[in-house]
């Protein structure tokens, strides 16, 4: 379906070494590679290929990643089920980050000359803070993140400012999101939702 694109709908070609948690039966040791284009974790008996139950009683670990299938929803309701990699555990909050494929369709420049331009497939990051099963898109762009945080964007630009965050680097989205937590948690009340201001 995509041999006249440039780039994978796979996050990584080759097999990597994972393991499957099942919360009912146990631990298991597989060769798995996550399927951006269908949200799936594949993996090869023979020539067959399969692909893990999407269930949220079962998750993997490949390289590092731990993927969760997971049944979110968004502040205004709708469905959000998927395929999430767990990247910061909090008390409070966790942060996943969700893979999608971003398509290029294939063009024909010019049919007398013959020449056409492969379509193109890119992977693209997206970052999600969830509380409770509720998620929320966290922006890569800082304007638009400290609008999303906009209950306290005085005070995390200049942490912003002061610390030299990168908010499209992983591990300082984490520390702004982590400040934002302790800016809540000094208002006052312990309780108070990351997400409830929003709708």
């Amino acid at each position: 379906m995509f041999d006249e694109y440039d780039g994978s709908i796979y996050k990584t070609l080759k097999y990597k070494d994972a393991s499957v948690i099942d919360e009912k039966s146990g631990t298991f040791d597989a060769k798995l590679r996550y399927n951006i284009y269908s949200d799936a974790l594949e993996f090869k008996k023979g020539s067959e290929l399969y692909e893990l139950i999407k269930k949220p009683t079962s998750h993997a670990r490949i390289d590092g990643d731990y993927f969760y299938y997971c049944n979110f929803k968004t502040q205004r309701g709708h469905k959000k089920s998927g395929y999430y990699v767990l990247v910061e555990l909090n008390e409070k909050y966790r942060i996943y980050k969700k893979f999608d494929l971003k398509i290029k369709e294939p063009s024909k420049n010019g049919a007398a000359s013959g020449n056409s331009v492969p379509g193109k497939l890119k992977m693209q990051t997206t970052y999600f803070l969830e509380e409770r099963g509720v998620i929320m898109e966290l922006p890569m762009n800082k304007k638009e993140l400290l609008a999303t945080l906009s209950d306290k964007e005085e005070e995390l630009k200049k942490y912003i400012k002061k610390e030299r965050i990168k908010v499209r680097k992983e591990e300082d989205l984490i520390r702004l999101v982590s400040r934002y937590n302790a800016l809540k948690n000094t208002d006052g009340n312990r309780s108070r939702s990351l997400l409830t201001r929003r709708n």
